[in-house]
């Protein structure tokens, strides 16, 4: 794990001033923290390690709709952090491992793909396809509202494999290469495993 990255603190391009709450997974066996914007489905901060802080980033960058607070108020959110979540019932689905990120594909619908997004805030890597990419679209007949395309082609590779399922499999590895290749701060370290997986299965 880079340590310069999990030194990163910097304020998230443009998301700064969101009114949000605290966050929390572990990765390889460590708790980190994050802001998190739950009106707009957006990661606020960088993954940071030490709690003290995570409050202070909170306080310094971060809002709540009774507007700014001290590190103080923000600390009891991050202890708060640690045993729940308003992202998922579930304490396993923030729970990651990178060798197992590096050994598969993630499960369609996974909190790991909804956070990938949330940190990628949302963008289309469709309309910055290559044309191998674009002619896989085009065959696979998606419309282009089609938000769950991914978990479409996810599935089919799942069941089927890559390779009886080649252009699933061209449109699975430009979204998550490039989705991972944009991601802001040192989101990497969560993701980074995930995309040396997908190249090592193509």
């Amino acid at each position: 794990m880079d340590k310069d990255l999990l030194k990163d603190t910097d304020p998230l391009p443009d998301r700064v001033g969101h009114v949000g709450g605290i966050e929390s997974l572990t990765l390889d066996g460590r708790r980190h923290y994050y802001g998190f914007d739950y009106a707009s489905d957006l990661v606020l901060s960088p993954m940071i390690e030490d709690p003290h802080v995570m409050a202070d980033f909170a306080s310094r960058h971060m809002r709540q709709s009774t507007g700014s607070h001290e590190a103080a108020h923000w600390a009891e959110l991050v202890a708060a952090a640690v045993d729940g979540s308003a992202l998922t019932d579930d304490d396993t689905t923030r729970e990651f491992d990178s060798e197992a990120l590096r050994a598969g594909l993630p499960e369609p619908g996974s909190h790991l793909l909804y956070l990938l997004g949330a940190a990628t805030g949302w963008e289309d890597w469709s309309e910055e396809a290559p044309p191998e990419v674009r002619q896989a679209y085009r065959r696979l007949g998606f419309d282009e509202d089609d938000d769950e395309f991914l978990d479409h082609c996810l599935e089919a590779v799942h069941d089927h494999g890559a390779k009886a399922r080649p252009d699933e499999w061209v449109v699975i590895r430009h979204h998550l290469t490039t989705a991972v290749h944009r991601l802001p701060g040192n989101w990497k370290l969560l993701f980074a495993p995930l995309a040396e997986g997908v190249t090592r299965i193509g």
